[in-house]
């Protein structure tokens, strides 16, 4: 079953990457794989300077980057890509790559991509919740990609497509904050 083709540069890679999982029936752990490697460029400020760096030659980031996907047990197929993109210096576009993999992922099992960020991490039963309310109302399954951000104070902000809702409390509180200024 083939998804919707995704565009630009990061969406040619991430592409060909999808056709070979299929063909190789890895789709799913191909998928666990970026998302680790996702989570990894979230949290580590050194391998997202090492990534985005155009100081390091092709063989530098190679060389590292064989080593950290060797440590972090990712499959064949994605150290080859990540390697791909190191020879070819289109690191920069790993991250988007990532997103635009998960995006054809989603469209092929028909389910819909979500971003929840919360003051919070959210629980296991949270985010049942948060799932069965948002298949409720999308129709659709969604998988969902959470993030921290304490300066919400509270609540959430749910990112769906184009959409969003805002349920934060300081977004609530700003809006406070407007109307008795009378703004």
């Amino acid at each position: 079953m083939a998804a919707a083709m995704e565009g630009g540069l990061a969406g040619r890679y991430a592409n060909a990457l999808f056709e070979l999982a299929q063909e190789q029936k890895a789709v799913d752990a191909v998928s666990a794989d970026l998302s680790s490697l996702r989570k990894a460029l979230e949290t580590s400020a050194d391998l997202t300077r090492l990534v985005g760096s155009p100081a390091f030659s092709a063989d530098d980031h190679a060389k590292a980057l064989k080593a950290i996907m060797e440590k972090m047990g990712t499959g064949a197929l994605t150290t080859k890509f990540v390697l791909l993109l190191a020879a070819k210096r289109r690191l920069f576009a790993l991250t988007q790559a990532i997103a635009a993999y998960e995006r054809q992922v989603a469209k092929s099992r028909g389910e819909t991509e979500a971003e929840v960020t919360a003051a919070r991490a959210l629980s296991a039963n949270e985010i049942t919740e948060l799932k069965a309310a948002l298949k409720s109302k999308l129709g659709k399954e969604p998988r969902l990609h959470t993030k921290v951000d304490p300066s919400l104070l509270g609540g959430l902000v749910v990112k769906v497509g184009s959409r969003m809702i805002d349920s934060s409390l300081r977004t609530k509180l700003d809006g406070l904050r407007a109307a008795m200024k009378g703004n």
